[in-house]
C-alpha cells in the first residue's frame, strides 16, 4: 500500500455535514464488531457522504490505513487492477496487506457488484485484520456481510434533519436566504415531497439562488407527474430523484443543458481546457463555457474536485451523469461527442510531444505538469481508447499512446493501457500510417520489457522497428534499436542506436541510448564506460531540464562509485537523484537512492544513518507491493543486521531474500551466512534458514522493522547452501584473478592445465552468482 500506519486518503468534507448523529454512533460500533459492512440504499440517499463520516470517525481502529476506492466509471474486469492501483500495489493485493488493520471504503460497487463480491469474500478471507465498508445499492451478499439500510433524512417538522441540510445548502448558494414564517412550511412541505433524500434537497437548495422556495414546490410537484407514467416497480425512492434531476435539468438554460449533456462524455474528470475543447459547438461557443460551468457548479450540478497540475478539476454526480448521458444519446451528438474527446486527449498528447521535441527547451516545471495531468486523466485516456476500438478507429489513439510514450514506459503504473494497446494493434485498419503502427508496436514492445515479458519484448520490438525502416521513419527506428539494444545488450546494437538517436537530433533518445550503453557497462562491470555514458546521460539531461533524466543519471553514477570505492561520491550522487525526485511519483527511482544511501551508510560504518534509510526504503517497497524490490532490501538488511551483531535475524532475512527472488545463493549471502556460522554454529544457521526460506514476504519486512524473530524452526535442521561456500582452491584462484591473471597464467602460477584452471572459474562465477571476472575482482577485493 502506499503509505505506512495512519494513512487515510479520505477527502476533507466540502461543507458541513448535516444530521444523521444517531445513525453514526450506531454505525461505529457495528463496525467495531463487523469486517464487512454495506450501507445500501436508493441512488442519491446519501450512502456516500454518510460512509465518509464514518470512515473518519474509526480511523484511530485501522492504523494501517484507511482507503477509500470509488468504482462508479469501473466496468467489469476492471475491478482488481483498479483496486491494487488506488493502493498503488503491483503484486498480490492479499498478500500486501497481509496482516494489518486497514479498513477499504468501496464506494459506489453496483457497476461490478458480482466482482466486488469476489474480491471481498477473497480479500476478507486471506487479511485477518481488513475491514470492509462498502456503499451499493444492494447487498454485496458476502458472508459475515452486515447490511445496513440507510434511512431518509427525517422530515418531521422544521427542526428534522431534511429541513436543516435544505437551510445549510440554501444559505451556501445565497447567502441572505433565511427561513420566515412564510417559507418554513413550504421547507417542510418540499422536503417531505422529495421523501428526505440528501441529493434532491441540495439539487433543490442550490436553485434559491434563482427562484423562490414557493416556485420550487409548485415545479416539483410539476416533474412528479411528468413522470408519473415511469415503471410501477421502480422504487419510489429513485421516481422521485430522477424527479428532482429532471426537474433541475428543465430550469437550466439551454446553453447550460447544453454543457451538462456534453459532459457526459467525460468518463471520470475533466479541466476548463478539455471543456472548451469537447463541449464547445453549435448552440454553445468556447468563450461561454466557463461562464456555465460555473453556472452548474453553482447549482450543484456539476463538483469541484481539487486541482490537477495546477488546474481546477470538474466532475459530475453519479445521478447527474446518468441523466445526463440519457440526455446525449437522445440528442443525436453523442457520436461526435465521444470524437471530440478523444481529439481533445490527442491535440493535449501532441503538445506534450512538441514540448519535448528538439529544440523545444521546455521548463521542467512545464513537463511536470504534463506528467501529472496525464496521470489523473488516466480514465479519461482509457475511455478514448476504448471508443477507438469500438469503431474500429486506432490512428488517433495510437497517436495519443504514441506521444506518451516516455510516461507509459517511465511508470506504468501511471497508464495502464496494454491491454487496450494489445486491441488497438489486432484492429485491420489498413489506412494506419506504416510508421505510426511500428511506433505503437514498439511501444508495445516496451511495455512487455518493462513487465518482463522478454520474448513478447523482443518479437514485438523486432517488428515495429521493420515497419519504422520500411517507411524510413528515422525516429521509430531509433526508438526500436534502443529497446533492442535494452534487450540485447549487443555491442553493435547499442552502437547503431546511438547513431540513429544522434541522426535524429533528439537529445531525449541520445540520453537514453546513452543509458542503455551505461547499464550494460555497469552490468558487465566496465565501470570506466559506465561512468563517461552516465556522465552524457547527465549533461545532456541538464542541458535539457530533464529532472528524471539527471536523477536517472545521479543513480547510475552513484553505483559506479560506490563499486569503485569512493562512498562520498556515491553519496552525493544519491541525494542529488532523491532531491531532483521530490515533485515526481517515481516510487522505484526514489527506493534506489534511499536504499543506496543506505548501502554507502553501511561502507562507512553509520550504522545510525543506514538503518534510517534502508527503513525508508523497504517500507516504500512493501507499500507499493514491490516483492522484487522487498527481496532486495531484505538483502541490504540482512548485511545491516550482520554489522550491529544481530546474526539470528541475518540469516533470516538472507533466507527470505534468496527464497523471495527464487535464486541461490551468492557471495553476498555468504557474507552474512559465514560470521554466523562462526557465532552460532551450523546447525543454528540451519534452523534459522529453514525459518527464513518459509516467511511471507510480510512476515520478514516484519522481521526486518520490528525484530520479530521465530521462537521454533518451522523445519528440521538443515545444511545452508554449501555449495555457495568456495573451497580452498577456488579462494586461490579467485585471488589470481583479482591479481588480473588469465586462466593460462592461473594455469602457469598453480602448475595445473588451463583446462583445469577454467573450470575452476566457471565453477567460482556460478557459486558467487556473478557473469565476469572483474566482479570475481571486486568480490575479493570488498572481502578482504
Amino acid at each position: 500500500m502506499l503509505r505506512s500506519a495512519d494513512f487515510s486518503n479520505l477527502p476533507a468534507e466540502p461543507n458541513a455535514f448535516v444530521g444523521r448523529e444517531s445513525d453514526i454512533d450506531e454505525l461505529v460500533h457495528l463496525m467495531r464488531v463487523s469486517r464487512a459492512v454495506t450501507l445500501c440504499g436508493a441512488g442519491g440517499i446519501g450512502k456516500t457522504r454518510l460512509a465518509l463520516r464514518l470512515a473518519d470517525r474509526v480511523v484511530s481502529d485501522h492504523p494501517g490505513g484507511v482507503w477509500l476506492i470509488e468504482l462508479a466509471d469501473l466496468e467489469k474486469g476492471e475491478l482488481r487492477g483498479y483496486v491494487a492501483a488506488a493502493l498503488g500495489i503491483v503484486s498480490d493485493l492479499a498478500e500486501t496487506i497481509g496482516g494489518r488493520r486497514a479498513l477499504l471504503l468501496l464506494d459506489n460497487c453496483e457497476p461490478v457488484i458480482g466482482e466486488c463480491a469476489e474480491l471481498c469474500r477473497d480479500l476478507l478471507g486471506a487479511c485477518p485484520g481488513l475491514t470492509v465498508l462498502a456503499t451499493s445499492r444492494e447487498p454485496l451478499r458476502v458472508p459475515g456481510e452486515t447490511v445496513w439500510r440507510v434511512p431518509p433524512l427525517s422530515v418531521d417538522g422544521e427542526e428534522s434533519e431534511a429541513v436543516r441540510l435544505f437551510v445549510a445548502r440554501a444559505t451556501a448558494a445565497r447567502p441572505d436566504f433565511e427561513l420566515t414564517d412564510e417559507t418554513r412550511p413550504l421547507v417542510v412541505e418540499l422536503c417531505q415531497a422529495l421523501d428526505g433524500l440528501p441529493l434532491a434537497i441540495e439539487l433543490a437548495a442550490a436553485m434559491v439562488r434563482v427562484v423562490s422556495v414557493c416556485q420550487l414546490v409548485e415545479r416539483l410537484d410539476d416533474r412528479f407527474r411528468l413522470l408519473a407514467g415511469g415503471a410501477r416497480t421502480a422504487p419510489a425512492r429513485h421516481r422521485t430523484l430522477r424527479a428532482a434531476v429532471d426537474w433541475s435539468y428543465r430550469l437550466l438554460t439551454p446553453q447550460e443543458r447544453l454543457l451538462l449533456r456534453r459532459t457526459a462524455a467525460f468518463r471520470s474528470s475533466w479541466t476548463l481546457d478539455l471543456a472548451e475543447a469537447v463541449c464547445s459547438g453549435p448552440g454553445l461557443p468556447e468563450e461561454d463555457v466557463l461562464l456555465r460551468l460555473c453556472d452548474l457548479v453553482d447549482k450543484s450540478l456539476v463538483a469541484l474536485d481539487g486541482e490537477i497540475a495546477g488546474q481546477a478539476r470538474y466532475r459530475l454526480l453519479e445521478t447527474v451523469r446518468d441523466y445526463a448521458l440519457e440526455q446525449l444519446a437522445e440528442s443525436g451528438e453523442e457520436a461526435e461527442l465521444r470524437h471530440r474527446h478523444l481529439t481533445a486527449l490527442a491535440t493535449m498528447a501532441a503538445r506534450f510531444k512538441d514540448a519535448i521535441a528538439p529544440g523545444a527547451r521546455t521548463s521542467w516545471p512545464v513537463i511536470e505538469r504534463y506528467v501529472n495531468l496525464f496521470d489523473a486523466l488516466k480514465a479519461e485516456i482509457a475511455s478514448a481508447c476504448d471508443w477507438s476500438i469500438a469503431v474500429g478507429q486506432p490512428e488517433t489513439a495510437f497517436g495519443l499512446l504514441t506521444d506518451v510514450r516516455y510516461l507509459l514506459v517511465g511508470s506504468g503504473r501511471q497508464l495502464d493501457v496494454t491491454e487496450r494497446l494489445d486491441r488497438l494493434l489486432a484492429l485491420g485498419a489498413p489506412q494506419v500510417r506504416p510508421a505510426l503502427r511500428g511506433q505503437a508496436t514498439i511501444l508495445r514492445g516496451e511495455l512487455a520489457l518493462a513487465a518482463g515479458d522478454l520474448e513478447l519484448a523482443t518479437r514485438c520490438t523486432r517488428a515495429g522497428l521493420d515497419l519504422c525502416r520500411s517507411v524510413q521513419d528515422g525516429y521509430g527506428e531509433a526508438i526500436g534499436l534502443i529497446a533492442l539494444a535494452q534487450l540485447t545488450g549487443q555491442p553493435d546494437t547499442l552502437d547503431r542506436a546511438l547513431e540513429q538517436a544522434r541522426q535524429s537530433g533528439d537529445r531525449i533518445l541520445e540520453s537514453l541510448a546513452q543509458g542503455t550503453r551505461a547499464q550494460v557497462g555497469l552490468h558487465h562491470g566496465r565501470l570506466r564506460e559506465a561512468q563517461r555514458a552516465f556522465e552524457e546521460v547527465l549533461a545532456i539531461s541538464e542541458d535539457l531540464d530533464n529532472h528524471v533524466g539527471q536523477a536517472y543519471a545521479h543513480i547510475g553514477l552513484a553505483q559506479v562509485a560506490r563499486r569503485s570505492g569512493d562512498p562520498a561520491t556515491a553519496k552525493r550522487h544519491y541525494e542529488s537523484g532523491l532531491r531532483l525526485l521530490r515533485h515526481v511519483d517515481a516510487r522505484q527511482q526514489i527506493v534506489s537512492c534511499l536504499a543506496g544511501l543506505g548501502k554507502v551508510a553501511l561502507d562507512q560504518g553509520d550504522l545510525v544513518e543506514a538503518r534510517a534509510r534502508l527503513t525508508e526504503a523497504l517500507v516504500l517497497s512493501r507499500d507499493a507491493g514491490l516483492r522484487s524490490g522487498i527481496a532486495r532490501r531484505l538483502e541490504e538488511w540482512a548485511i545491516l543486521v550482520t554489522a550491529e551483531g544481530d546474526h539470528r535475524r541475518a540469516v533470516v532475512l538472507a533466507a527470505a531474500s534468496v527464497a523471495l527472488r527464487g535464486r541461490q545463493p551468492d557471495a553476498r549471502t555468504e557474507d552474512v551466512l559465514r560470521p554466523a556460522r562462526a557465532e552460532l554454529g551450523e546447525a543454528v544457521v540451519g534452523m534459522l534458514w529453514a525459518e527464513g526460506t518459509g516467511m511471507t514476504a510480510e512476515q520478514a519486512v516484519a522481521c526486518a522493522l520490528d525484530g520479530t524473530l521465530p521462537e521454533r524452526p518451522a523445519a528440521p535442521v538443515i545444511s545452508v547452501h554449501q555449495d555457495s561456500r568456495l573451497t580452498a582452491r577456488e579462494r586461490e584462484i579467485a585471488e589470481l584473478i583479482s591479481r588480473g591473471l588469465s586462466n593460462r597464467a592461473i594455469a602457469d602460477e598453480l602448475v595445473i592445465s588451463p583446462a583445469t584452471a577454467a573450470r575452476h572459474v566457471a565453477n567460482i562465477l556460478s557459486k558467487l552468482g556473478f557473469s565476469t571476472r572483474t566482479q570475481i575482482a571486486a568480490w575479493v577485493i570488498e572481502s578482504r
